[in-house]
C-alpha cells in the first residue's frame, strides 16, 4: 500500500505488527492498543521506533498519558462511511497536542485525503483505486475552507468579514 506523505509518496520505514507476532529486533513497528496495554513494559523498553494503532472505537484519552512515547499514532478508517477517526485526530492535535506523525490507515481514498489533512493528519496509507501519484493532486483542489480545523487556516466567512471592514474604515477603493 502507497504511503503519501508531505504531499508525496514515500519509502514506509514502518512495520504493523499483528497481536502475537514477534517483533522485529530493528525498525520501527505499529502494535494495536490492546498489545501496548498487555505489553506496555517489554514495549516501552524498545530501541527502536514505536508507534500504536487505534481503531475508530478506541478513544484518544486511552493513550494520552504516553503520547510522548509514540513516534506515530495510526488511526484506523475501518470503511468510507465511518468517520470517527477524524474526530480523534483533531482530539490528538487539538486537546492532547499531539505532535508526531498521525497516519490514516485503512480505507483511506483520494476523496478523503484533504479532509483528512484539515484534521491534522500528515501520512496516509492510501488505499484508493486512483493511482496513489493523481490522488496527491486531491491536496491542491480546495483553496477556500468554510469551517475553521486543526490546520488553523481562515475561514472563508473570516476573510470575508477582513474585506468588508476594510470597506467600512474607507481603506479600500
Amino acid at each position: 500500500m502507497p504511503l503519501i506523505k508531505d504531499r508525496r509518496i514515500v519509502a514506509d520505514d514502518w512495520r504493523h505488527v499483528a497481536d502475537g507476532e514477534a517483533l522485529p529486533a530493528e525498525g520501527g513497528v505499529i502494535v494495536s492498543l490492546a498489545r501496548w496495554q498487555a505489553e506496555r513494559d517489554s514495549l516501552d523498553g524498545r530501541n527502536a521506533p514505536l508507534g500504536i494503532r487505534l481503531k475508530s472505537d478506541e478513544r484518544p484519552d486511552s493513550i494520552a498519558a504516553d503520547l510522548d512515547r509514540f513516534g506515530l499514532v495510526a488511526l484506523e478508517f475501518p470503511g468510507f462511511k465511518d468517520g470517527r477517526a477524524y474526530s480523534t485526530a483533531r482530539l490528538l492535535r487539538e486537546r492532547y497536542r499531539y505532535t508526531g506523525e498521525l497516519r490514516a490507515v485503512g480505507e483511506v481514498l483520494r476523496d478523503q485525503l484533504y479532509f483528512m489533512l484539515r484534521c491534522g493528519f500528515d501520512a496516509f496509507e492510501y488505499s484508493g483505486a486512483t493511482a496513489a501519484q493523481e490522488a496527491v493532486a486531491a491536496f491542491d483542489e480546495m483553496s477556500v475552507v468554510y469551517q475553521t480545523a486543526a490546520d488553523r487556516r481562515r475561514s472563508a466567512a473570516a476573510t470575508r468579514s477582513d474585506r468588508s471592514s476594510a470597506f467600512l474604515n474607507g481603506t479600500c477603493g
